[in-house]
């Protein structure tokens, strides 16, 4: 294709007059047939290096993209669709009679773009409509591609065979995409993809963000954090973020300040709020002027995707569980290459709470296995669950405990479960096989996410956390 046609898709299609030079090296590379492992911040321009060559790419066939967040892709593709482009997405949300009518849809090539989740490589009409499409797979991208790994703090178990998957589609050209990625992560996803540094190189940015102000305060109550949130929102006037592990806790501070008063406007997000109040939250949050002083109470449900470049400050309530869940969060703070604060109070008492959500996280081999038994049952009764039901099944009404969650998505992840037409409820799918749960594995990873845990202290106490963080990632800008 010529530089005058991508230049004319980049600047009709998606508005832009040119793009960074790292992303133009990138889609160079894709366009020529090449596979490129690209790691850069969230907000910095990651999804164009797929999409556009896309949309340019003289060949027919489908851009294949998979993506570990329904709603992530949900709004990736809705705005793509704005755009004109011809994208759509396959996941568990749809009914049945639309699934059909997307796969039909997808096998006739009338799409540019899928999305799907890794899971649904697994569907046999899944794969069958991709073997309809004239050309096949085109592009292959991979986003948040540190899933892959299972060092890494999202592993997700599907990930893993997206290797094999790749080759079966013929190894098409692949892009693999994500905003973190450790030494030990990067080689996984190369190890995975059947690829190495030579034959998919790393485009990075690097990770140092010289705008960004990384401070520590160690706060021994919550009048102490109360003190250091408005200390931040009142030197950094503009719209903020301030995240929360847990949904009461979020909610307890919301409601002080607003009997005590805050400059603004002051929202409030998390998993729990119904999908209408997300987007209404989300929409107000990402059209707020600077001048609107608008701060937002989150836990980590809110900020993948977000795209806002004025954000002036990101304030950790709460200890993050991980170097990496720390870093992609402040990451979402100046992106305009303006001052912004990143400011992470510290308390010990949020070590107790991070270990036991490590807890939560990795429920035993005994709790996997019992889980899926009772839901063989309650399928041979034409029965499905949602999540508190199946907790109440297998460790009683305390919800408090959030195993069950991990027990869910673990058996999702494996195939054993999925969602049923109900948002929010599942059906069995088929039995655990001999093989899927294997119970020194699940003990390494607890070892590793308490590792990760570990690894967030000694940030806290680093003399510098900019240093700590470019020794860390060990990324260089390529």
């Amino acid at each position: 294709m010529s530089a005058s046609r991508l230049q004319g898709i980049l600047s009709t299609t998606f508005g832009h007059s040119a793009l960074f030079p790292l992303q133009q090296r990138i889609v160079e590379r894709v366009m020529a047939g090449g596979d490129a492992f690209v790691v850069m911040p969230t907000g910095s321009g990651k999804s164009l290096c797929y999409q556009l060559p896309a949309l340019a790419l003289d060949r027919p066939g489908v851009t294949l993209v998979f993506s570990p967040l329904i709603a992530l892709m949900e709004d990736q593709v809705s705005t793509l669709k704005r755009k004109g482009v011809r994208a759509e997405y396959i996941n568990s949300t749809l009914k049945r009679a639309e699934r059909e009518r997307r796969y039909e849809a997808l096998g006739n090539g009338e799409y540019d773009l899928i999305y799907a989740t890794p899971e649904r490589m697994h569907k046999p009409e899944f794969v069958a409509a991709l073997e309809r499409v004239a050309g096949g797979v085109k592009l292959l991208a991979i986003d948040e591609a540190h899933c892959i790994a299972k060092w890494g703090h999202d592993f997700r178990p599907a990930y893993q065979k997206v290797g094999l998957f790749r080759e079966a589609l013929g190894t098409p050209p692949t892009i693999a995409l994500t905003a973190t990625a450790t030494p030990v992560v990067r080689d996984d996803v190369w190890r995975t993809l059947d690829a190495t540094p030579e034959t998919m190189p790393l485009f990075a940015s690097g990770i140092d963000r010289p705008n960004l102000e990384l401070t520590v305060a160690d706060t021994w109550d919550d009048d102490a954090k109360v003190a250091e949130i408005r200390r931040v929102m009142d030197e950094r006037p503009g719209t903020g973020i301030v995240y929360f592990s847990l949904i009461k806790h979020l909610e307890d501070f919301a409601a002080r300040f607003r009997r005590e008063g805050v400059p603004g406007e002051l929202l409030v997000y998390h998993g729990m709020l119904d999908p209408k109040s997300k987007k209404r939250i989300y929409d107000r949050f990402i059209t707020a002027r600077a001048e609107e002083r608008l701060v937002l109470f989150a836990t980590n449900a809110f900020g993948m995707g977000v795209d806002k470049s004025d954000i002036r400050f990101i304030v950790h309530a709460e200890l993050p569980g991980s170097v990496e869940a720390y870093y992609q969060e402040v990451g979402r703070a100046g992106r305009d290459g303006d001052p912004s604060t990143c400011a992470l109070l510290y308390c010990e008492d949020d070590i107790a709470l991070q270990q036991q959500f490590v807890e939560w996280m990795n429920p035993g081999a005994r709790l996997l296995y019992d889980a899926a038994a009772l839901l063989a049952e309650h399928d041979r009764d034409g029965l499905d669950v949602d999540v508190d039901e199946l907790r109440t099944l297998l460790t009683g009404r305390n919800r408090g405990d959030r195993r069950t969650e991990a027990v869910l998505i673990a058996l999702e992840g494996l195939g054993v479960i999925e969602p049923s037409s109900v948002p929010g409820r599942y059906r069995f799918a088929r039995p655990l096989a001999d093989g899927d749960i294997d119970a020194e594995a699940l003990a390494d990873k607890r070892q590793r996410d308490l590792g990760r845990l570990l690894d967030m202290v000694r940030l806290v106490r680093a003399d510098d956390i900019r240093a700590f963080l470019l020794e860390y990632f060990d990324l260089a800008p390529t």
